[in-house]
């Protein structure tokens, strides 16, 4: 009843306070937050981004066919596959964890419960590589189950983690441990991942969004302290600093936005290593996109409604600026969401003049502004990442139709998903469902 009550206090406030405002102040002030909102976190993610490579990345040697890193003490890594109906992907997912240039790699799949060939594709290869182990489940556990069984089975301390569809880079997990190896208060490290499938508009379009908004995104949270997830599809895990946390979480929607908090809220560090690149499959239709947005939106507000109530202690004080950034979202979506409902009434009735929405177009200087910092924006993250990418400079007249996306798709899943997650009595176990990986997946 408690949780239930809190979390009916905390939707009266994230819905209620766009609504507060509009009786307080003009229509007009709310379309400034609105439209500002925007403006203000593309210019915060550039020049934190921009921090990033001056301070800190610009000074990384790095190119395709360069050595990699040293690591102390030449430890084993142990690479986890947790795979489920990944007969098409899979295989060449494990042979690129095999081919890693540093030699103490092994490799661990585990069989989540495949309804298809999996299990089969990777006994095969098992019996043709003595680097890689095969785990069966019997039947589907969830994600977050097949990483645990991974872990448990493990002989490294350091854990590089991926998804059964994509393409490490050959260099990809020494530099994802490098740091779990030379600081030990790192408890997690993410990866650098690059979109492959690029034969839609969607699909070209979320190449900007990879560069220019997520990569930016997690250099500037970086930059100020807290990343608010590692990278599902490419990160390496301390297996102590898993254990201290009790591992992934089995009942939460995204495990990798949950481990990252949970290991946050213990006061270990998360890197972000841009050189670890990792090739993946991201959905090419507007319901696979949809699908897997929303599953981030419910992902979460899963895992801020489970930590709000434990960080307002003082020593959690270095998570409250990612709590504001995701509070501050939330809201905006519905104060944009209310701005519309406002607006589309004020056509059929007289409102009052306080609440009174006039026009939903930006000011001429709030749409110039922010249309100079979308596209300042998108050149620095193209100058930052074209070496590690070649020819993103012919994805940038995609990139630039990408805000009008992000933020929509980020507006209509917010408002879909947190009140779903937050009058949801129970959280059942998290299983698998194949996700749309793209209708043509060029390899890098």
């Amino acid at each position: 009843m408690t949780e239930r009550l809190l979390a009916f206090l905390i939707l009266c406030l994230v819905a209620g306070a766009p609504f507060g405002a509009a009786l307080m102040w003009t229509g007009n002030l709310i379309l400034d937050f609105v439209f500002f909102y925007p403006l203000f976190m593309s210019g915060l993610w550039t020049f934190g981004g921009l921090y990033y490579w001056l301070h800190w990345e610009r000074f990384w040697p790095w190119s395709p066919d360069a050595p990699p890193p040293t690591l102390k003490g030449t430890p084993w890594i142990s690479i986890l596959i947790p795979c489920h109906n990944e007969a098409e992907h899979g295989a060449d997912t494990v042979l690129s964890a095999l081919n890693q240039r540093y030699p103490h790699v092994e490799v661990i799949a585990i069989d989540d419960g495949s309804t298809d060939d999996t299990g089969a594709m990777l006994d095969r290869l098992a019996d043709t590589h003595a680097r890689l182990r095969v785990i069966h489940l019997a039947r589907n556990q969830g994600k977050a189950m097949a990483l645990r069984m991974g872990a448990l089975a493990a002989r490294s301390e350091y854990l590089v983690c991926i998804d059964g569809d994509a393409i490490l880079h050959r260099d990809a997990a020494v530099y994802l441990a490098a740091p779990l190896v030379d600081h030990p208060r790192v408890g997690a490290v993410t990866g650098n991942p690059r979109v492959r499938t690029r034969s839609t508009l969607i699909g070209r379009v979320q190449v900007g969004e990879f560069s220019s908004i997520v990569g930016l995104i997690k250099r500037t949270q970086r930059v100020y302290g807290q990343v608010f997830t590692v990278s599902g599809v490419v990160a390496a895990f301390r297996r102590g600093a898993l254990d201290r946390v009790g591992y992934w979480s089995l009942d939460m929607v995204t495990e990798d936005i949950d481990i990252s908090w949970k290991l946050q809220r213990d006061h270990w560090s998360i890197f972000f290593e841009p050189r670890a690149l990792c090739w993946i499959l991201m959905p090419e239709t507007l319901r696979g996109l949809w699908k897997q947005r929303l599953r981030w939106a419910q992902g979460g507000a899963e895992v801020f409604l489970k930590n709000l109530p434990g960080i307002r202690a003082w020593r959690h004080r270095r998570l409250w600026p990612m709590a504001l950034e995701y509070c501050v979202s939330t809201i905006w979506a519905f104060a944009l969401a209310l701005s519309m409902a406002l607006w589309t009434t004020g056509l059929f009735v007289a409102l009052p003049g306080h609440i009174q929405v006039e026009t939903l177009m930006p000011p001429a200087f709030t749409g110039m502004a922010l249309a100079a910092a979308c596209l300042l924006q998108f050149c620095i993250s193209v100058f930052i990442d074209h070496r590690y990418e070649h020819g993103l400079f012919r994805a940038l007249y995609w990139v630039i139709w990408y805000p009008l996306a992000y933020w929509l798709i980020g507006l209509l899943t917010t408002l879909y998903g947190f009140p779903r997650v937050m009058l949801r009595r129970h959280r059942a176990r998290a299983r698998w469902n194949s996700p749309d990986r793209g209708i043509k997946a060029p390899t890098s």
